[in-house]
């Protein structure tokens, strides 16, 4: 097992291609700060609380973020959210009504909105997030009604090629007077771009890593993180045991500076070990080919629709196969990264892991990449059958197997796993020597090729 963690894994320079491509935010090896310090004095000071919206103070903190709630509220709750997130928009749907009746509203629980958009996964969260901005240039209770449009709109603009129509039709209807909205979308995009950004660096720093994330401080000034879109009965419980001056039971503490990150169990020798019951796959679920006894591991996050990803299946893997993993130098292990621009991306991933369950997963794997333009389709089903069949699969089994939930939930427990680390598919995370590197994106062939033997040769 590895005795250090995987973090800060150390990013290889190489000029990449990818869906979804990195963008920078924060430095990959600066320390974590404490989520006190993101959370200070001078956010706790709100610059206004003369507004109202729906019975709630509303206002802005010296920072510019938008809050709701009594300022002098004994807890405080600060939500990392992205508005085209779907579980962002079940929070605001399932979760946020009865947080604003039971804990807002009477004064118990003032809650800050970090903007927090993953451009990778949500290719319009970006410009929602700045539309949102530009109507909060108006005014505070402008700006709650347009977050909450938003969410209430997520299906009508989410997979829009050109959502903008829509958020200004949005900040009309929310009372922004639209010639100065024009102008701020018109001319401050940058200078919002990079107040998102900040909030972005600000929540990694105090470990955030998916949305929705909420860091809870109470008057010690200690933060706790709850994770997902969690029922109100968990948040109600935080609140509850921070304004006692207590510690949320099972809360994971946001803040403490240095902090130990468990390596994942995907990342460890005994994950990577295989699983009695279902050949070709480890403990950790994965799929894997090559020597256990290899000194190199390369677990690949990938995405069955993205061409990129396509790329590297059909022209480079083949010779990675035949140079290192046939040959006992790499241990390669597959993982799923299916990212939403890309649809039908989840049902091929439960295609391949239903081809696994009658022991073909990688004929699977390379058919689904060289036949994607084929299942590309509103209705991709039909096109999977014809794969199996073409591998003389049982097909009453094969089409069991992928209406089954908890297939389904191998493929999105892929893509947790891969949440902290991957920004773009493929990402191959390589592990040697108790540290890691990542190489991002579909390198030419003789790019990865040197890079595996450079670190081969460092491998001891």
């Amino acid at each position: 097992m590895f005795s250090s963690v995987l973090l800060p894994l150390l990013l290889m320079a190489f000029l990449v291609a990818g869906c979804a491509p990195i963008t920078p935010a924060a430095d990959p090896n600066g320390q974590a700060e404490t989520a006190t310090a993101d959370a200070g004095d001078s956010i706790d000071a709100p610059l206004s609380t003369t507004e109202t919206y729906q019975g709630m103070p509303v206002g802005f903190t010296p920072e510019g973020y938008p809050f709701r709630g009594d300022p002098n509220a004994p807890v405080t709750m600060y939500e990392y959210s992205d508005y085209e997130c779907p579980f962002c928009a079940r929070h605001f749907v399932q979760t946020e009504p009865a947080l604003n009746d039971a804990l807002v509203r009477t004064g118990q629980l003032r809650v800050v909105f970090r903007d927090f958009p993953i451009e990778q996964l949500h290719p319009n969260a970006f410009a929602a997030h700045i539309a949102s901005l530009c109507v909060a240039d108006q005014g505070a209770a402008l700006y709650w009604e347009m977050h909450s449009r938003l969410f209430q709109t997520q299906k009508e603009w989410a997979n829009l090629s050109d959502p903008l129509p829509v958020f200004e039709r949005l900040a009309g209807e929310s009372g922004a007077a639209i010639e100065l909205y024009r102008q701020c979308m018109e001319t401050e995009q940058d200078a919002k771009r990079a107040f998102i950004n900040a909030a972005i660096v600000e929540g990694q720093r105090a470990g955030v890593s998916g949305t929705p994330s909420f860091s809870f401080v109470g008057a010690d000034g200690e933060a706790y993180l709850l994770v997902g879109a969690q029922p109100y009965e968990r948040f109600a419980a935080y609140v509850e045991a921070l304004a006692a001056g207590e510690a949320p039971l099972g809360a994971e503490r946001a803040s403490g500076g240095e902090q130990e990150v468990q390596i994942p169990f995907w990342a460890t020798r005994e994950g990577w070990q295989p699983d009695p019951n279902r050949p070709g796959v480890n403990m950790a679920g994965d799929w894997y080919r090559g020597s256990l006894d290899a000194k190199v591991v390369v677990i690949e996050f990938s995405d069955f629709q993205c061409p990129f990803c396509r790329r590297h299946a059909t022209e480079t893997q083949p010779a990675l196969d035949e140079e290192f993993v046939d040959t006992g130098q790499v241990l390669w292990i597959f993982k799923h990264f299916p990212l939403n621009i890309h649809p039908q991306a989840p049902a091929a991933g439960v295609a391949a892991e239903c081809a696994g369950e009658q022991g073909k997963f990688w004929e699977m794997h390379d058919l689904l990449f060289a036949n994607m333009s084929s299942w590309s389709v509103s209705d991709p089903s039909p096109v999977f059958a014809d794969l199996a069949g073409r591998l003389d699969l049982d097909l009453d089994a094969f089409t069991a197997c992928t209406n089954d939930a908890s297939i389904a939930d191998r493929v999105t427990r892929d893509f947790n796993d891969g949440a902290p680390f991957v920004q773009g598919t493929p990402t191959f995370i390589v592990l040697f020597n108790d540290e890691g590197r990542i190489i991002p994106g579909a390198l030419p062939l003789e790019t990865f090729s040197q890079a595996l033997r450079e670190i081969i040769g460092m491998a001891q």
